[in-house]
């Protein structure tokens, strides 16, 4: 009897669970069974270890192997034990030295000729080694993203025969490294290139400076689609925390990670035929949606009026929450999903501004009746509601001053941002209740004019709370410990479509 034992890991969710490889060669009929509850791309890595071994001029035993994956009721996916599975078999028949097999973790898929190809999930894998002061060893395009985490070490291998060589101490395979580029990128576009939209321009400020939630109200061409795009280029870089939770995500999903992305905000705008799966995610195997791809960045909806209720109305809790739950039979996984939103939508069904001025056609309850696609509840969720007005035709003559370009509002919004770190460590549009009450004290005068838009408006608690919020941002761009007056009657014009509902 002949028995080898490596380690590798499967994925759930972001988490990156240990696997024991054990591998039994024994006398008998040659077969090759895989157990542990395998599912397809498992199953068939019996065949390309095969080619894979004998490929790399090794000899593939004639007898019984029988391969366990444990914990056996761990669902196992795609093709990452090809390289674990074939050490194994080379171990368990003596081909190679398995006193070192324990200090290693293995991931890679092997191609029929040995060579080992790219496998999904390296940061997730790299951050679980790591703290169990594992070393790595995977394909090079992996290793370079698992590079990526501080004090992992990770080797990076080409094919199967480079490996067994390592462990052999014959050649050294070499420590995985990657670039990184800390500097700004250039082609980021740029708020000065937006002309005219100051009250909108205020509002994106606004928004970017607390994480508050946006919704932008215009007809066609006013620039609710640049503002937009505009927004990732005032935001401060993330951490290297936020970073490492944003590349473990991609790492995991289908697109994968690019290492040039490191540290940049994401930008994620789905179409409006997009699914409720294909926002939050799901599927049989649990896969981020895209307000997961869009965590600690920028979630764009235009055209929000188009997307289905049902399919908007899924987003509340994670916006609420900024995790999503994906529950299943066989498994359950948890995704990370802070994201802000940043919407855009027509105030009219035809497209037009509905003031009498324009073609529009439409009458009041065809208005209505196009603002009610969007529920209460989710519209709820939202902190600023701003109208993008048509702008002059002078405002867009190429002699007509610029505006201000994303650098310098960027380092207000940092200043705030400081300002939020040094009060709590949450940003203020994610104070809970017990800290808008130490936070976002109002005077007797505030109280009053917050009491009467209240009543006015009839808004809800919630609202109350969003309020209050977004004052208090208002007032740490302004340096303010206090919130006045100026600051709270900002924050309620905030509110247009509360105005419109009860007219």
């Amino acid at each position: 009897m002949q028995l080898a034992t490596l380690y590798t890991r499967a994925l759930t969710g972001i988490d990156a669970n240990l696997v024991t490889v054990e591998v039994h060669i024994s006398n008998g009929l040659p077969a090759f069974s895989i157990v542990g509850l395998p599912e397809a791309a498992v199953r068939e890595s019996k065949d390309r270890v095969r080619a894979a071994i004998i490929n790399s001029n090794f000899e593939f035993p004639a007898r019984k192997i029988t391969v366990n994956l444990a914990p056996a009721d761990l669902p196992k996916d795609g093709g990452r034990y090809d390289l674990p599975i074939a050490l194994g078999v080379l171990a368990a028949t003596g081909q190679i030295d398995a006193s070192h097999l324990g200090d290693y973790e293995f991931h890679g898929e092997l191609a029929l000729s040995g060579a080992l190809r790219e496998v999904s999930g390296s940061l997730p894998v790299a951050i679980a080694a790591q703290k169990d002061d594992k070393k790595l060893i995977m394909p090079s395009q992996s290793a370079k993203q698992a590079a990526l985490i501080e004090k992992a070490e990770v080797f990076a291998a080409d094919c199967l025969l480079s490996v067994c060589q390592h462990l052999q101490g014959l050649t050294q395979l070499q420590h995985a490294t990657t670039y990184i580029n800390h500097h700004q990128s250039t082609d980021i576009p740029c708020m000065s290139d937006i002309r005219g939209q100051h009250r909108a321009r205020r509002a994106l400020e606004v928004a970017a400076a607390g994480r508050h939630n946006i919704l932008m109200i215009g007809p066609p061409g006013t620039g609710k689609s640049m503002l937009a795009s505009r927004l990732p280029g005032i935001l401060p870089p993330m951490t290297t925390r936020q970073a490492l939770e944003s590349a473990s995500i991609n790492s995991i999903s289908n697109q994968g990670f690019d290492t040039g992305q490191w540290k940049k905000r994401p930008f994620r705008s789905p179409h409006h035929t997009a699914s409720g799966v294909a926002l939050v995610g799901g599927g049989s195997r649990p896969s981020p949606g895209e307000i997961s791809l869009a965590h600690q960045g920028v979630l764009f909806l235009d055209e929000l009026t188009e997307f289905d209720r049902h399919v908007l109305d899924v987003l509340r809790e994670p916006m609420e929450t900024g995790v999503i739950t994906i529950s299943r039979a066989a498994r359950q996984a948890d995704f990370p999903a802070r994201f802000q939103l940043i919407a855009a939508m027509n105030p009219c069904p035809q497209g037009y501004s509905c003031d009498g001025k324009n073609l529009c056609q439409c009458t009041p309850q065809q208005q209505l009746k196009h603002r009610s696609r969007i529920s209460a509840p989710f519209l709820d969720r939202i902190d600023i509601h701003i109208e993008v007005p048509r702008i002059d035709k002078k405002e867009l003559d190429q002699d007509a001053p610029k505006g201000e370009p994303s650098a310098s509002i960027r380092q207000r919004i940092n200043t705030a941002y400081k300002i939020q770190r040094e009060r709590s460590v949450n940003f203020n549009a994610d104070l809970k209740v017990k800290q808008i009450e130490k936070f976002c004290g109002l005077g007797k005068q505030e109280k009053q004019i917050l009491d009467r838009a209240m009543e006015k408006l009839n808004l809800s608690a919630r609202a109350y709370h969003r309020i209050l919020k977004l004052a208090r941002t208002i007032a740490d761009i302004e340096n303010s410990h206090t919130i006045k007056t100026s600051h709270l009657t900002e924050a309620i014009s905030y509110r247009s479509l509360d105005r419109f509902a009860n007219k």
